[in-house]
């Protein structure tokens, strides 16, 4: 028996028809800042193209007519082997914004990863996804205060990690972005967890007298860490008992000093092709940092996916689950409902992907049903 999602009543099935719809409802600055990357874009490029150097060999003959999605990490069951990447921002798609993504997310189990950079509080993002896993994503600020009070903020809240994002020093260069003039925080989105913050409001603003601008001013003085080292890590695991990510390794070395500063896992990430421009695709990085990992914590993945045999091919190489980003925003433009269609998609679709491999389980798919494409 199937355990697909019905998608009969979907509107939108393809990907790229979503994106379509994006562009057509959305301004030009907000939709090029969710669709572009970096530079010339060439690792955007490098990430979808990736996962066509890669082949699926299925097995035949296997009986499939019962499957299992499920998998583990942190010692919580996830109902499906991905989770909504902390996409920040998301106003400026749909007014109900990270509301409406957590709500889908929760309606069908999927996890989800809260941005530092919501329209809504981390609070009210976790009361959206009660009842699935929930990530906090941690744009360490240049304060340490405030870095530790959203941490224990997170924690009060019920989530169930904290992701670090490691390669957003500073902003990549985002030409098209920088050629619309455009950045979301300007409209007033993603603050919400500035705003809501008791310490940020001690001690940028105690008499409670700035404005919107002059808190959005506030804010990005701070918003972006340059100082931050391995050896500082060790002081947050001290501000929190939750298990602590780093997103955004690329670099095999750099998965093993995860594992020596005691980091409970890794996502690895080029942002979307959204920082640095030229680096490899994450899945030309996957192989090597799993096979440095080799067990020891646990293995996410980011950037690229679009459908479900794109999840099976992570899957193989090695990763323990992977995060979605543009098709679900994409989605976002239809609010709640669009978001829940692109995740029933993407879980019937993945099923079906999985019963072809001749697999039966997402927890048996492994390095022996791909190969290189040369």
């Amino acid at each position: 028996m199937s355990t697909a999602l019905p998608v009969n009543d979907s509107k939108t099935i393809i990907f790229e028809k979503w994106e379509e719809t994006a562009k057509n409802k959305l301004g030009k600055g907000a939709f090029d800042y969710v669709q572009s990357g970096s530079g010339g874009e060439e690792t955007l490029q490098k990430n979808v193209q990736a996962f066509k150097e890669w082949d699926i060999i299925p097995r035949v003959l296997t009986n499939v007519e019962t499957r299992d999605l499920t998998t583990s990490l942190f010692e919580k069951k996830l109902a499906v082997p991905f989770f909504l990447a902390p996409v920040g921002f998301q106003t400026v798609v749909h007014p109900e914004g990270e509301l409406a993504s957590a709500r889908a997310a929760s309606s069908l189990s999927v996890p989800y990863i809260a941005s530092t950079v919501s329209s809504f509080s981390l609070e009210e993002i976790g009361e959206a996804s009660v009842g699935s896993p929930r990530y906090f994503q941690l744009y360490w600020p240049n304060d340490d205060e405030v870095a530790t009070s959203f941490v224990k903020r997170a924690e009060a809240a019920g989530y169930d990690a904290i992701v670090v994002t490691v390669d957003t020093t500073v902003l990549g260069w985002r030409e098209r972005d920088l050629q619309n003039q455009y950045f979301p925080m300007q409209t007033g989105a993603g603050i919400a967890n500035f705003v809501n913050d008791p310490v940020f409001q001690e001690k940028y603003n105690r008499d409670g007298l700035l404005d919107t601008n002059e808190l959005i001013n506030a804010i990005r003085k701070i918003l972006l860490n340059q100082s931050i080292t391995w050896e500082k890590l060790g002081w947050l695991k001290q501000q929190t008992r939750l298990p602590i990510i780093l997103k955004g390794i690329l670099h095999k070395d750099d998965a093993q000093l995860a594992i020596e500063h005691g980091i409970d896992g890794i996502i690895v990430s080029n942002h979307g092709g959204r920082q640095l421009d030229g680096v490899r695709s994450t899945l030309a990085a996957l192989p090597s940092i799993v096979e440095v990992i080799n067990g020891r914590i646990s293995v996410l993945f980011d950037s690229g996916v679009r459908r479900g045999t794109d999840i099976i091919k992570a899957l193989a190489l090695g990763a323990d689950a992977v995060l979605i980003g543009r098709p679900f925003v994409y989605g976002l433009v239809d609010g709640e409902n669009g978001v829940r269609e692109v995740l029933q998609n993407l879980v019937a679709d993945l099923d079906t992907s999985l019963a072809l491999t001749g697999k039966t389980s997402v927890k048996d798919i492994d390095c022996s049903i791909v190969e290189r494409v040369y």
